[in-house]
């Protein structure tokens, strides 16, 4: 399958799950930087592979044979990051750029490479999962969002989902790391702000970013 393809499915596949945006045409054009019309002539496309199920004015779905594919590409993507992660000790926006042009050119023989030599990793450097050979995430996911915390309680990071440069340039500034711990001392709610402690530090958050910093809570 060619790039546009790949990229197309990814972009569906994540809108879906994880971005909390629906998968209409117009939504996945305006994600991957591509016209309405376009996205509409790929799907219907697509559609006709039985990659997905398409219909005028509804959300794009992915078939088994699509999702399959995407978690395919999301898991070359993310061993990726985390080889790239461990050998050259990148910043998580580097890692993804990078990943993002690696992921198109790996053969499901090296991916299996990478993996192992990894130590078949269950998630990459942004705590995202990693589908395993058959496309399958096994691990469970009961983390929240930061802005959904309770003040006075501990947190351990466990995602952060975002591809922007900004917002990774503040994390690493700051500690906000996958793994580290922090602690939630006041939520603004009139003000849609967290106050966190980390790292003898405090900080305070807008919704911007305690909306897409995900945590587990510490018993």
């Amino acid at each position: 399958m060619s790039t546009a393809v790949e990229n197309f499915i990814k972009a569906i596949y994540k809108n879906d799950k994880h971005d909390g945006n629906d998968t209409k045409p117009g939504n996945i054009a305006k994600k991957l930087g591509i016209s309405n019309a376009a996205a509409t002539d790929m799907a219907k496309k697509l559609a006709s592979k039985d990659l997905l199920n398409y219909e005028k004015y509804q959300e794009l779905r992915l078939t088994e044979k699509g999702s399959k594919m995407a978690l395919n590409i999301v898991r070359k993507h993310r061993l990726w990051e985390s080889l790239l992660f461990k050998l050259f000790d990148m910043s998580l926006h580097e890692i993804h750029r990078e990943a993002e042009l690696l992921e198109h050119q790996t053969s499901d023989f090296l991916a299996n490479k990478i993996s192992a030599y990894l130590g078949n990793p269950k998630f990459d450097p942004h705590g995202d999962p990693i589908p395993n050979e058959h496309g399958e995430i096994t691990t469970v996911d009961n983390s929240i969002q930061l802005s959904q915390t309770q003040a006075g309680k501990s947190y351990i990071i466990s995602r952060l989902m975002s591809d922007d440069k900004e917002f990774f340039d503040f994390c690493a500034l700051h500690g906000l790391k996958f793994g580290n711990r922090i602690m939630v001392t006041n939520q603004f709610q009139n003000n849609k702000m967290t106050q966190i402690s980390i790292n003898y530090n405090t900080i305070l958050l807008n919704e911007d970013f305690t909306n897409i910093i995900y945590v587990n809570e510490i018993n």
